[in-house]
């Protein structure tokens, strides 16, 4: 179930609330055990703890209580505001595929979790301070009201941090290092070190079918394991047609499968229950994640990259070092050698292929979008002809020659039509000349 695994724990760290829910339970036990101690140990301290601990009457110790649990909860609602405002910012100027970066940053979490713990405790604490009324033994609980006191002054060092970590997640040369990081994880996860070079699949044989999708939506992870297991069981091969990150439809085929035995029919029983779990083994959600999905993370910077290159922003610059993110993401998998990946049964038999994006998709999706909005810049195109220099030099092997010379075709033609100025255009050329001679 590692894939499985894998989708539920991000689908976790992404959202804002499990972190400051479970915070605010262990906070609420934590109020009732400690005034339960503070109710057992009630004048039997030593003076020697006693002297730092809260000194004061029922009055005074719900004064503090209110005044922790009142300030707190309005310090929450400002920093979720404020974390809001950065979504908001995100989304409108860079991309709304960024939002999962800032919804994911554990420093927003266990803010957020120290302010709400920090209520919940103060709130927990104030229904056990008593007056002595009524017949009632006067009852202050000084650990856990020194405890809240101590909880109050981490939550203000907290909001101040909070505020500096605020500033500085919102810069984009931050969020273009943050998604850098995410992608290189999601390479060094699909595509690790030492992996052999994707030969050619099986083709498909004599009663191959269609396995038809049962959910929408984006195909996030395919649990290995259930895959090979299910190909298995059934005497079959299994081909993912689609890639992580692909929009899977309802009734619209994904996959294909054949008996791995030549001549072999399969029945109508037998094709459900293979389609059925292919379909288990397969995770689909309503936004893509980088748990297996290798392009979602060029998705991003490209879409940063062509944000910048709007009218509306007019920002080249951004739109350069977005290019190099994605020259050094391009140039780790170099060695990688990316591409689909082939599942065998204990007796070295292929028995599933999956579909994954190889070296030439990932450039594609890296040139295509910038050169079309960016090559009228002289900066711009400079830095994609960069990435190509510095993937030929990466290219050790000359593994990838056809794709980059096709794309120093493309950009040629695209400095070609753009409105530079003749040294401009001279000296652009004479690079991807330069890049040409480097690759004979």
């Amino acid at each position: 179930m590692k894939g499985r695994a894998a989708h539920w724990l991000d689908a976790l760290q992404t959202r804002l609330w499990p972190l400051p829910a479970l915070a605010v339970a262990l906070a609420v036990v934590l109020g009732v055990a400690l005034t339960a101690l503070d109710s057992a140990v009630d004048g039997k301290l030593p003076g020697s703890v006693s002297v730092f601990l809260f000194s004061g009457g029922p009055e005074a110790a719900r004064s503090v209580l209110q005044a922790i649990s009142g300030s707190l909860i309005t310090v929450t609602s400002l920093t979720f505001s404020l974390t809001v405002v950065t979504l908001q910012l995100a989304s409108s100027q860079f991309s709304p595929r960024l939002l999962r970066t800032f919804t994911s940053d554990r420093f927003v979490h266990g803010t957020l979790a120290l302010f709400l713990a920090s209520f919940a405790f103060a709130l927990t604490v104030l229904r056990s301070v008593r007056d002595a009324s009524n017949g009632n033994t006067a009852f202050v609980p000084e650990l856990s009201v020194t405890l809240a006191f101590a909880l109050a002054i981490a939550s203000v060092v907290a909001l101040v941090l909070f505020l500096a970590h605020l500033t500085r997640e919102i810069r984009v040369e931050t969020m273009m290092r943050n998604v850098n990081a995410e992608t290189l994880e999601t390479i060094d996860r699909v595509f690790p070190k030492d992996r052999p070079t994707p030969g050619p699949g099986p083709v498909p044989g004599s009663g191959a079918f269609l396995i038809e999708s049962r959910s929408s939506g984006f195909l996030t992870s395919l649990d290995q394991c259930a895959l090979l297991k299910a190909a298995e069981d059934s005497g079959a091969m299994v081909r993912i047609d689609r890639q992580p990150g692909s929009s899977l439809v309802e009734g619209v085929p994904f996959a294909t499968a054949w008996p791995a035995e030549p001549g072999a029919i399969f029945g109508t029983e037998t094709r459900g229950k293979l389609a059925k779990a292919v379909n288990a083994a397969v995770a689909t959600g309503y936004e893509r994640t980088n748990v297996q999905d290798v392009g979602y993370g060029f998705r991003q910077l490209v879409d940063v990259a062509t944000r910048a290159l709007s009218p509306g922003i007019n920002d080249p610059t951004t739109a350069v070092h977005v290019i190099g993110h994605l020259s050094a993401l391009l140039c780790r998998l170099v060695g990688r050698n990316p591409g689909p990946e082939h599942l065998t049964d204990e007796d070295g038999r292929i028995r599933v292929v999956l579909s994954l994006p190889g070296l030439n998709d990932l450039l594609d999706m890296a040139m295509n979008q910038p050169r079309q909005y960016g090559a009228a810049d002289a900066a711009v195109a400079g830095r994609l002809l960069g990435l190509l220099h510095e993937l030929a030099w990466c290219d050790r092997k000359g593994q990838y020659r056809t794709e980059i010379q096709d794309h120093l075709g493309r950009m040629r033609n695209a400095i070609g039509a753009a409105d530079h100025s003749d040294p401009e255009r001279k000296n652009l050329l004479d690079t991807a000349d330069s890049i040409e001679t480097r690759q004979r």
